[in-house]
C-alpha cells in the first residue's frame, strides 16, 4: 500500500505515513502527543491541527487539503465549514491520502511533563519476598557425581532450612558456568523460600526492587533498596495511552474496536515503564539484573492492560474482572526490562472499576486500624471512594471524567508548564489574579508571566472564586448583572482568566458556561457517590476526609469546600496524603504482611454499585448545585479591607 511523507511542524518530525491512517495514528508512530481526550471518536474536538497549502522546497512535499479524506459531519460540527476552509481539521478524523506538512497549535499538545508522584515514604518492617544466600558448594567427583542444581539445593537444605526447592529454568541454564568461574562460592536469590531466581559468583549482598503505580494519567515507578526499604530514585511520566483517550472507557472501546488496540495499548505501558526503569538504574549505577523483585498497582483497566489481558468484559454490567486475586509473574513474561526471572507481584483488585490501586491506598493509610470514621477520595479521572464505619470498609467508583485533569475544560490541559494552577478574584473588582506551573510569581507581579491554559486545580480555584464572588450562582449560572468587562457573551456565556497578552495563545484564556456544568457534573458525581456510600455505610458524620492522588495533593482544600466537593466537615479534619496507591506498592515490595493484608483487604470491602441505589439519580442532581457561599464574620472583616482575594480565608 502506498505511502505518503507527514511532517508536523513545529517539531520538526517527519515519517511515511501508510495511505488511510489518521493524522492521529500518524502522530502516534511519530512520537507527536496530540490531545485525544474522546480517544478518536470525533466527539471532543480538542485535537486540531492546520494544513499547510502550496508546496514547501525546504520540506520537498506539495501539501494541501486535497491529500485528505473529506470532513466528516462531526469535524463541521466541531469547527464549521469557515475554520476547515482555513486549513483546519480533527486530527482523529482526517485520512493521509498524499503528501502533508501539518501544524499543530499548543493547545492541540500534550506536554510532556507531569506533576511527580511523591511516597509517603511510611517506616514498615522488612519482611521480603527474596532472600539472599551464600553457600560453599562441594565439587561432584567421580565417587559422588551429583549435578550442579542437586549440589545446590542440597546445600541450601543443609545450611538453611530451604527444602523442595525449585530453580528458575532460565537462572538454571546459566548456572554451571557460574558455579565453575566462581571456584564453588556463589550467592543464591530465593523467592518467597521456594524458588532460585538467581545465582551470582561469590558473596553479593546487593538487591533491588520496584514499586510501580500505573495510573490512568500518570506512571511513577520507584527504585528500592531491599536491604534497607530505602526508595534510591523515584521517576514518573505521563502514560501515553491519552493518545487513545483521557478515560478508561475510551481506551476499551480502543482496544474492543481494532484487531490490534489492546497489543498497541500494553505496548504503550511496558515501554514507557522501562524508560523509567532504565533512568532509575542509571541514577542508582546499578544494571537490570540487580532488580529481582517487583509490586504494581493500577486500577483495573490498566491493571488488565499491563497484563496483557482484554478488558472488554469492564465496559459492560455487571463490568466482571478477569481475575480479582493477586498474581505472581516472571518479569520476562510482561516484557520489563529487570532480571528476567524477578518475580513481579500485581495486588488484587477489589471489584469492577475499584482496582489494585484502591488496594494500594487501603494498605498505605490503614483505615481499618482506626477508631474512627473516615472517607478517602481518590479524585482523578476515575473517583474512587471508601468509606470506613469503624466495623467494615465499603467502596465505590464514580465517573468524574476528567474536568478535574483539565480536560472537557475549553482551555484546560495538564498540570504542565504555563497552565494555571491558582487563581484569585477580588470580591469588589471582580478583577483576577493567577499563579502558572513553573513560576512562583503572581500573574501581576511582573511582565513575562504567560499562561497556556487552565489545569484541574485551577479550574477548582476559578469556578469557586467566581461562586464566592457572586460572579455564577449556587445553580452554576452566570451572573448577568455582575458588574465587570470580564463576563461577556462569545459563542456563550464566559468569563476571561487571562487577557491575551497574558497569555502564550494569542487569545484570551476564559471559563466558560459549559466549563461550569463539567465542573458540575463531575463534583456531582463525586459528592453524591460520597453520600450514598456513606449512608450505604451508615455514617451520618465523619471524623475525616483523606484526598489521595496528584490532584488531591495539589488543590486548595477550601475552594474544594467551597465548591462542595466532599461532605461537609470541619477543615482542619480534611487531610491530603500524595500518591497512596504508590506508597501501597512499596509497602507491598517490602513487607510481605502487607500483600496479605492487601488479599484481606480486598476481601473485606464491600463493594457498592452506585447505580443499584434508586436515589441516586435525585442524589446526583442535588449534588451538582454547588453550596451558598458563606457570609461569615471572617468574609465580611476581609471585604472590609479591601483585600484583593478570600484565598484560604472564606
Amino acid at each position: 500500500m502506498a505511502k505518503h511523507l507527514v511532517v508536523f511542524q513545529p517539531m520538526g518530525k517527519r515519517g511515511y505515513i501508510q495511505d488511510g491512517k489518521s493524522i492521529m495514528e500518524a502522530g502516534c508512530e511519530l512520537g507527536i502527543d496530540l490531545q485525544a481526550i474522546c480517544g478518536g471518536q470525533q466527539t471532543c474536538g480538542k485535537c486540531r491541527v492546520r494544513i499547510e497549502e502550496g508546496y514547501f522546497a525546504s520540506l520537498g512535499i506539495n501539501s494541501g487539503q486535497v491529500h485528505l479524506s473529506s470532513p466528516t459531519q462531526e469535524e463541521m460540527d466541531h469547527l464549521g465549514s469557515d475554520i476547515i476552509a482555513h486549513g483546519y481539521r480533527l486530527a482523529c478524523a482526517a485520512k493521509v491520502s498524499g503528501d502533508l506538512a501539518i501544524f499543530v497549535p499548543e493547545q492541540s499538545q500534550i506536554n510532556a511533563e507531569v506533576p511527580q508522584k511523591i511516597t509517603i515514604n511510611k517506616p514498615v518492617s522488612l519482611i521480603l519476598a527474596v532472600q539472599k544466600y551464600y553457600v560453599k558448594l562441594i565439587p561432584s567427583t567421580l565417587e559422588l557425581p551429583k549435578g550442579d542444581w542437586e549440589m545446590l539445593s542440597e546445600s541450601l537444605s543443609e545450611h538453611f532450612g530451604l527444602q523442595d526447592l525449585d530453580i528458575d529454568y532460565y537462572t538454571l541454564r546459566s548456572l554451571s558456568n557460574i558455579i565453575q568461574e566462581s571456584d564453588w562460592e556463589v550467592t543464591a536469590t530465593v523467592f518467597m523460600g521456594r524458588k532460585v531466581i538467581k545465582v551470582e559468583p561469590g558473596l553479593v549482598g546487593k538487591c533491588f526492587g520496584l514499586a510501580i503505580d500505573i495510573g490512568t494519567t500518570t506512571l511513577a515507578v520507584y527504585l528500592c533498596d531491599l536491604l534497607t526499604g530505602h526508595v534510591l530514585a523515584a521517576e514518573s511520566s505521563r502514560n501515553p495511552q491519552v493518545s487513545y483517550g483521557e478515560d478508561v472507557i475510551a481506551r476499551i472501546s480502543y482496544a474492543t474496536q481494532f484487531p490490534e488496540g489492546l497489543e498497541q495499548l500494553n505496548s504503550c505501558l511496558v515501554g514507557p515503564i522501562n524508560d523509567l526503569v532504565r533512568k532509575l538504574i542509571d541514577k542508582a549505577g546499578i544494571v537490570p539484573d540487580d532488580i529481582l523483585d517487583v509490586t504494581v498497582v493500577g486500577n483495573t483497566a490498566m491493571h488488565h492492560m499491563f497484563l496483557n489481558i482484554h478488558p472488554r468484559n469492564l465496559a459492560y454490567a455487571p463490568f466482571t474482572p478477569a481475575l480479582q486475586s493477586s498474581l505472581d509473574v516472571p518479569a520476562r513474561d510482561l516484557g520489563l526490562k529487570v532480571h528476567p526471572a524477578a518475580n513481579v507481584h500485581v495486588l488484587p483488585i477489589e471489584a469492577g472499576f475499584v482496582g489494585a490501586d484502591n488496594v494500594g491506598v487501603l494498605i498505605a493509610e490503614e483505615p481499618y486500624n482506626q477508631d474512627s470514621t473516615v472517607l478517602i477520595m481518590d479524585i482523578g479521572t476515575n473517583g474512587e471512594l471508601v468509606v470506613w464505619n469503624r466495623q467494615r470498609l465499603f467502596s465505590t467508583s464514580c465517573a468524574t471524567g476528567p474536568a478535574f485533569e483539565g480536560a472537557h475544560i475549553k482551555y484546560g490541559m495538564r498540570a504542565a508548564e504555563g497552565a494555571i494552577e491558582r487563581v484569585t478574584i477580588c470580591p469588589q473588582t471582580l478583577e483576577v489574579r493567577f499563579k502558572v506551573v513553573g513560576d512562583d510569581r503572581w500573574s501581576n507581579e511582573g511582565p513575562g508571566i504567560k499562561a497556556r491554559g487552565i489545569c484541574g486545580s485551577g479550574v477548582i480555584d476559578a469556578v469557586a472564586q467566581m461562586l464566592c464572588t457572586g460572579i455564577i450562582t449556587p445553580r452554576g449560572a452566570f451572573n448577568k448583572g455582575a458588574s465587570t468587562q470580564r463576563l461577556r457573551r462569545g459563542e456563550e456565556l464566559e468569563f476571561v482568566l487571562a487577557w491575551s497578552e497574558g497569555t502564550s495563545l494569542g487569545y484570551d484564556i476564559t471559563i466558560t458556561q459549559s466549563d461550569i456544568r463539567a465542573v458540575q457534573l463531575a463534583k456531582g458525581a463525586l459528592l453524591s457517590g460520597a453520600q450514598i456510600l456513606m449512608k450505604h455505610a451508615g455514617v451520618e458524620q465523619l471524623d475525616g476526609v483523606v484526598l489521595a492522588g496528584a490532584f488531591g495533593q495539589h488543590i486548595d482544600k477550601n475552594n474544594a469546600m467551597r465548591l462542595g466537593l466532599f461532605p461537609q466537615i470541619e477543615i482542619d479534619r480534611v487531610s491530603t496524603i500524595g500518591n497512596a496507591a504508590g506508597e501501597g506498592a512499596r509497602l507491598a515490595l517490602l513487607n510481605l504482611g502487607k500483600r496479605q493484608d492487601a488479599v484481606d483487604a480486598a476481601q473485606w470491602t464491600e463493594c457498592f454499585n452506585l447505580s443499584l441505589d434508586p436515589g441516586f439519580q435525585k442524589e446526583f442532581v442535588r449534588a451538582m448545585i454547588f453550596p451558598a457561599p458563606s457570609r461569615s464574620s471572617v468574609v465580611m472583616e476581609e471585604l472590609g479591607k479591601g483585600n484583593h482575594c478570600l484565598v484560604d480565608k472564606a
